[in-house]
Formats: C-alpha cells, structure tokens, sequence
C-alpha cells in the first residue's frame, strides 16, 4: 500500500484510476514542501529573488507537431481536424495509457488538484499526477487554488497524467516521436509524457475549454489580456508575441483581471487561471515591472541562467533557450482583482506589430471586420536583429492562439461577431509596429502614442471624432485624437514616398487574403466582405 503524505479527498484513491504500486503519494504539498522536494531531489536551486529555478529538459517549449487528440463520437465531427489538430485513435490512447499508469509504480507521484474558471458557475476541476514536484506546484501557481476545505472533497472533472521521464515508442504507441501530449474528451483525460515543459499542462486545459465551453456552454473561449477600469468597465487585449499585449494591459489605474486566458459568458469575462506564465527574455524591472516584483518565493524559473559566481539570473543569456519563463500565483502582481472576473467587454482590442508600417496605428472595426481580423490573427515579426536585415516575417494565427483551438476559427469569430452587437463593445485594431515607412525605414510607434490612443478608446473620446475609411483595408480611422499628432493617425500621410506606401499596402492586403484562404469555405458574407483591397489607386 502507498504511503500517502498531504490532504486528499478520503474517497480519492489514484488505484481507482489504475495507477497501482506508486511508492509515496504526496498530495496537494504546499508550494514551500514542493519547493523543498525539488532542491533536495537536485531539480532546481534557489535565485536570490526567492524563486525556484529549474531546468524542464530536453523541451523548452511546446511541441505543437506531437499534440493529439483522440478522434472517436464527441470529436469526429466537431474537432477542425488537420495539422493542429491531429487524430488519435482511442484504441492507442488506452494502450499508451496503460504504460503511462505503468510507469509509475514504484515511484513517487505528486498528486495536485486545482480548478480552473474564476465564475463558478463554469469551474473545472482538474487533478495533476505527476512525476516531478515543480510540475505540482505549476499547477498550483498557474490554477485556481481549492481551499483547504475543498481539498476534503474535491473530484476532478478532468485528470493529467504528467511523466517527463517516460519515452513512447511511435511505432508501436502511434506517435510521432517519444513525447506526445493527447487529449481525450471521452475519458475526460490529459496523458504527457516524454517533456518536462510545464507549458503542455497549461494549454492541455486551455483546449479542453476551447471546446467545452463554445459548444455546451455558450461561452466564448479566448486567448487574451483583460482588465478593468474604475468605473467598472471591462477591456480585452488580443495579441501575439511582440505586439505589447502584456504592457499595455498592465496599466496601474486598472486591475488587472488576467493575462491569457478568458471566457465571455451572458454575465461577463472571467479569468481560466489563477496565475501568469510570462516570458523572460531580456527582462528588467524599468520594462517589466509587474512581472519583476513578481519573481520571488513561489515562482518558477525555466531554463534562466544566473550570473557567473551568483544566484542572480542573467535575463539576457538565452545559452538554453529563447523563450524562458517565470510562472508565479497571480496574487504576485499587485495590482490584480482579488476575483479575476468583470462585466461585459466594453472594449477590445487586437494588436498587432505592423513592420510594413501599413495599418493605422488604431482603427475602429465593424462586427464583420472584427471577425475578419479574428481570424486573421495577424502580427508581424522581425527576423532576429542580425545587420542587413530588413524584411519583416509575417505570422498570422487565428483567433491569435489557432494552436490551442480544437474548433474551426470560424465557430469563434461568430460567437464575437454576436456580442459585438448584442453588447454594443467596440473592436478596435491597434498597430504598436511601424510608422513612416516599414521596418528598417520608418520608426516604431512611440509607447506613449499607443498609450494615448487606448486611453481616449476607453474614455469614450474617440466616439464623436472624425473618421475616414482605410483604402485597403476598410477600417475606420479617427482624424483626432487627444495627445496624438494628427500626421500619425494616417499612415500614409507619414511616409515620405506615397507610391511606395500604396505598394506595400496591397502587398499586405494580398498576405492577408492567402492567408485567409483556407477559411473562405466555411466563412460567412460579412467576413468575406471585410476582405482588403490587393490593389488600390490613391
């Protein structure tokens, strides 16, 4: 019989879900006994900040080609099969399972429940068993903590099986390689194995709820910021990588509600997490302040390497990976909601980093050109910093997270499309790249711009201005406003060669009508009529 070490629900017996022979089971340590278990098993060392550091291995991200999801009733015909999201047959998700159960015997597993879902009326329970401590207290950094009280009698909606250690065989476990993250909505189970990335965990349970909630709650499931204002009103923040979706929603006059996944139901926004998972690349407290303070005692460094001789992190030394992490209980931002919901979005918007320099620098959309650029997704990003190098790479993902979107974008464009109008909130697109000319010519849009603009968005000051409509892309673009010069508002206006402006917008108006080929199919009319113009005479 296991030893068993922590609070559990007396009724819960990791035997009843077949995993046997586990050495000791440490359920729901806290993130100090967690923190203990990692030094002393030689998984992380303490930074000077109080933060655990540890190393996830051989993935320090997600391997979006090796996630599945089990393809049988509930999926077949809802799931937008394809390169995201790849089938698995349930017959190879048992067997593949089985051996993951296997695996633990003999071992030590730590068992964390949590829950995500700040509204209540749409909390998953969800059960960690893992084969690493700091995977436990990631989970209890990035979910919604139950209370001692809870623990008592918690059952989980849906179980992760965590094993980094354990390597799949793909010719006879029908994987790709030795890791896999798959999804099965039946068996209402998540198996990873073969990657210590903590990131897998995260985004298993934020595709389970890009499926339930639209299809058997009504609510739409979104990968964004949101924060609220003093007077109660609620803002959302789209953006991939680089467009300055965390700056910006970081403002010290409005609560933060949370920095990346939400839903929007009849009532409101509600945060799916209790926590935040923030990249740390080059990282300062004058840049990044919120995210600075909160790295100490409970937060989990990936992949950072310290400083020569110290137990300082060196936030410039990408030696193991670009993309290192910090996850911390949102709690550690001061300026968070104690509960992390609000009411109805009175405004969203979707940023991106322009390097053409071609959109305006904030436009407003209709519902139709809102669930255009939905699905659109666009940002574009620059390719490294190398010399000489000046030509911008375009990224487009729909709904700005198509890899964690088990449905087809349009279901999601649709559900915003709705509460546009049922709602009346205001979509606005806001470019915080390029001005004067693309990347390599012109100049990056001033943060203290942007800042205003968004600012006079949610004040209401840019209700009764002035608009006119973009030549390309249809937009609606205010002609004032407050703390702003007039000659940024057009992007035309500030290139100095209008001809080569006009050129570079139909080249991006034909990257964005390729892009949003494949959706033309099951696209409606009005998202096909905020399609931009390839080719305009100015």
């Amino acid at each position: 019989m296991s030893e068993i070490i922590g609070i559990k629900n007396p009724n819960a017996k990791l035997e009843d879900l077949g995993v046997h022979g586990t050495s000791v089971q440490y359920w729901n340590l806290t993130p100090e006994e967690l923190v203990e278990h990692s030094i002393k098993k030689g998984m992380g060392v303490l930074a000077d900040s109080g933060a655990i550091r540890i190393e996830t291995g051989k993935f320090t991200g997600r391997s979006p080609e090796d996630r599945f999801i089990v393809k049988d009733d509930i999926t077949t015909d809802t799931v937008d099969w394809g390169a995201i999201n790849k089938p698995f047959s349930s017959e190879a998700f048992d067997a593949l399972e089985e051996k993951v159960k296997a695996y633990f015997s003999g071992k030590e597993a730590y068992v964390k429940d949590g829950y995500a879902c700040a509204d209540e009326t749409y909390r998953l329970n969800v059960r960690l068993i893992a084969e690493y401590p700091w995977s436990s207290q990631f989970l209890h950094n990035m979910f919604l903590r139950p209370s001692k009280e809870e623990l008592m009698s918690v059952n989980p909606d849906w179980t992760i099986l965590c094993a980094p250690g354990f390597l799949a065989d793909p010719e006879i476990d029908g994987t790709r390689q030795s890791n896999f993250a798959i999804v099965n909505f039946t068996k209402k189970r998540i198996i990873i194995g073969g990657t210590g990335y903590t990131g897998e965990i995260k985004k298993g349970i934020f595709s389970v709820l890009n499926f339930i909630l639209p299809v058997e709650r009504n609510v739409l499931s979104m990968h964004c910021s949101a924060n609220k204002g003093k007077n109660g009103d609620t803002a959302v923040f789209f953006g991939l990588s680089g467009t300055g979706k965390t700056t910006l929603s970081a403002d010290p006059d409005r609560p933060l509600i949370g920095d990346d996944e939400h839903g929007w139901s009849d009532t409101g926004v509600f945060n799916f997490e209790g926590g935040c998972y923030a990249k740390t690349i080059d990282l300062s407290a004058k840049k990044e302040p919120e995210i600075w303070a909160a790295i100490k005692h409970g937060a989990i460094l990936e992949n950072v390497i310290f400083h020569e001789g110290t137990r300082t992190v060196d936030f410039e030394d990408v030696s193991i990976t670009q993309n290192t992490r910090v996850s911390y209980p949102i709690h550690h931002i001061e300026n968070a909601l104690p509960v992390s919901k609000a009411g109805i979005p009175k405004n969203i918007f979707f940023l991106t980093c322009d390097a053409f320099g071609v959109l305006p620098p904030i436009s407003k959309l209709t519902p139709g050109q809102a669930m255009y650029h939905f699905i659109s997704g666009y940002t574009a990003k620059v390719a490294g910093t190398e010399v000489g190098i000046k030509e911008p790479k375009v990224a487009f993902s729909a709904c700005f997270g198509a890899p964690f979107l088990p449905l087809h974008p349009t279901k999601y464009a649709e559900m915003l499309g709705e509460r546009m109008r049922k709602y009346n909130t205001s979509v606005w697109l806001v470019n915080t790249g390029w001005t004067g000319g693309e990347y390599g010519v012109g100049s990056r849009m001033k943060l203290k711009y942007t800042r205003a603009m968004i600012t006079a968005a949610l004040n209401g000051d840019l209700h009764d201005v002035a608009y006119a409509k973009h030549p390309v892309f249809g937009v609606e673009v205010p002609q004032s406003c407050p703390k702003v010069p007039y000659e940024l508002l057009n992007p035309r206006n500030t290139w100095e060669d209008k001809s080569a402006y006009d050129h570079k917008a139909s080249e991006l108006a034909g990257k964005f009508k390729r892009n949003f080929e494949p959706f033309e199919k099951k696209a409606n009319e009005e998202i096909m009529a905020a399609s931009p113009v390839e080719a305009v005479n100015v």
